[in-house]
């Protein structure tokens, strides 16, 4: 019996994934004029909404963008980058500025020059799922959501707005809605982007949309551990087996064994970060024969065996991107 439950179209579940965890948040209180220098966070998503006032955003590599009351701007590759009201100003550094720490994963920043107010909420997210670190690699250096022009306006906006209330009192419970909506915005803002740029609709996100080989790509991502074919991934989305081979390598470009394999990779290495299980249990649940041809495959995709990031969490850096943003608590 189908699971109810279960995304009915695959990009829907690769978004389906986008989960946050280790969600840091900064409530922002900026007067004018000011500038402030956000670091790069590794392996982390950052966002910023306006909820009153304007700022520009300035991203190495790409045009300031104006930010106003209900934009949101995401930069997903944890690249250092700046919050202005005007460009050209002098940044004051993140670390270098006092913050009132308000929770474990929560605090205030005030700062500038007494003119014209500006709030911003910030945060700094990652994503544990392979799919979602896959997704997020393909996304360009910024995407923003401009309130006025989103058909999505009124939607986005009343969110924004309840994400402020909640940032303003953070009443029991606030953390949590404001991580809730705070999913949901950066979602929109992705789905936003793979429904207006051409570059969304290539690649592994092409191959999502393609009702064949999205339709294969669901079932290895569900079932990492079943003894897939060539010919059985064929049979199951109907086509031939030399048909599907050639549409799979030209959609996602490696062949369709080569991703079942480096899926299982990424599965196996968000599963010994979080899980203490054996190796060799571990091997098994992946469809491996044994602990050593597990351990041969990770090693020949990721660069480490088991053991090594067993022992050490972080030794996979660059490879993945669920590492960095759980051990460096992000201050924006």
């Amino acid at each position: 019996m189908k699971d109810p439950w279960t995304p009915v179209d695959p990009l829907g579940e690769a978004l389906h994934f986008l989960r946050m965890g280790g969600t840091f948040y900064c409530r922002s209180e900026f007067t004018a004029p000011w500038a402030l220098e956000l670091p790069a966070m590794a392996d982390s998503l950052m966002f910023h909404v306006v909820t009153s006032g304007r700022c520009w955003l300035e991203v190495e590599e790409t045009e300031p963008r104006l930010l106003q009351p209900g934009d949101l701007a995401l930069v997903p590759h944890g690249e250092g980058h700046r919050l202005a009201s005007e460009p050209g100003i002098a940044a004051a550094k993140l670390f270098d500025l006092p913050r009132e720490l308000v929770s474990e994963r929560y605090e205030i920043l005030r700062h500038g020059g007494g003119g014209a107010a500006t709030n911003v909420v910030c945060g700094a997210v990652r994503f544990d799922h392979p799919a979602a670190h896959r997704l997020v690699k393909l996304l360009p250096k910024v995407i923003s959501v401009d309130a006025s022009s989103s058909p999505q306006t009124d939607w986005i906006q009343n969110t924004v707005r309840f994400i402020a209330a909640e940032a303003k009192e953070l009443r029991p419970g606030g953390e949590t809605v404001i991580t809730r909506l705070a999913d949901i915005l950066v979602i929109q803002a992705i789905r936003s982007w793979i429904e207006q740029d051409p570059a969304a609709q290539t690649g592994w996100l092409g191959a999502l949309q393609d009702k064949q080989i999205g339709r294969a790509i669901s079932l290895i991502h569900r079932d990492a551990a079943r003894a897939w074919t060539v010919a059985s991934l064929a049979a199951e989305v109907a086509m031939s087996r030399s048909a599907f081979a050639a549409r799979f390598s030209e959609l996602v470009g490696e062949p369709v064994m080569h991703y079942v394999a480096r899926w299982r990779m990424h599965v196996a290495l968000v599963r010994l970060k979080e899980e203490d299980s054996p190796l060799g249990e571990l091997a098994t649940r992946l469809g491996y024969q044994s602990e050593a041809a597990f351990s041969r495959a990770f090693k020949r995709f990721l660069g480490v065996s088991p053991g090594a990031v067993r022992r050490n969490p972080d030794a996979t850096n660059g490879q993945h991107g669920a590492t960095t943003a759980r051990r460096a608590r992000p201050s924006a």
